[in-house]
């Protein structure tokens, strides 16, 4: 959502992608995904939470569904990497859950907004423990500036230059009963 504190209620919401849009979006990333991975069978999805694992299981679903082979997928929760908690807060920790060794895998971090660059910086870091793959690779949904870190998205959806005091929500079926990407504007006094 943009890892600062959380939009209030009364905010102005302003569609980016619709329903519709999200779904061709999602093929988009999935087909440059394919185009860049020499082995699929060594394609590994780690979504971070928390909207990039329910993106990272509809991206996994559709890969699945255009190689007509299995995608792993799975889980890299960077929270104790983090260095700004004090700035950003914490939230319940996931458990990392690596459904295969990452040695030699190309590994697709999934993200749902990359804005700062620090949690990228933290799964990055997270990510060294398990082990060494072959490839990193980032993708995000949205990504809406203001980087702290030179870290840049291998693979994005959708640029949406924003304020520091605004907010992108990435909504998903399986998540909220309804698909799209919004800007939230909290209102102005």
């Amino acid at each position: 959502m943009g890892r600062s504190s959380f939009p209030p209620q009364n905010c102005e919401k302003l569609w980016i992608l619709d329903a519709e849009e999200l779904h061709r979006t999602v093929l988009r990333l999935c087909s440059q995904v394919i185009e860049s991975v020499a082995n699929p069978k060594q394609l590994l999805l780690l979504g971070i939470p928390t909207r990039g694992v329910a993106l990272a299981q509809v991206l996994a679903a559709e890969l699945q569904r255009l190689l007509c082979e299995p995608i792993h997928q799975g889980v890299l929760d960077p929270t104790f990497h983090r260095d700004d908690l004090g700035r950003v807060g914490t939230r319940l920790v996931q458990p990392t859950n690596l459904p295969v060794p990452i040695d030699g895998r190309t590994v697709v971090l999934v993200d749902d907004v990359v804005f700062t660059g620090r949690t990228v910086r933290a799964a990055m870091e997270a990510l060294q423990g398990w082990g060494r793959p072959a490839s990193v690779k980032l993708l995000a949904m949205v990504d809406r500036g203001h980087r702290e870190l030179p870290i840049q998205p291998d693979f994005v959806g959708r640029v949406v230059p924003t304020s520091r005091h605004e907010f992108i929500h990435l909504m998903l079926q399986e998540v909220d009963g309804e698909e799209g990407v919004v800007l939230l504007k909290p209102p102005t006094n």
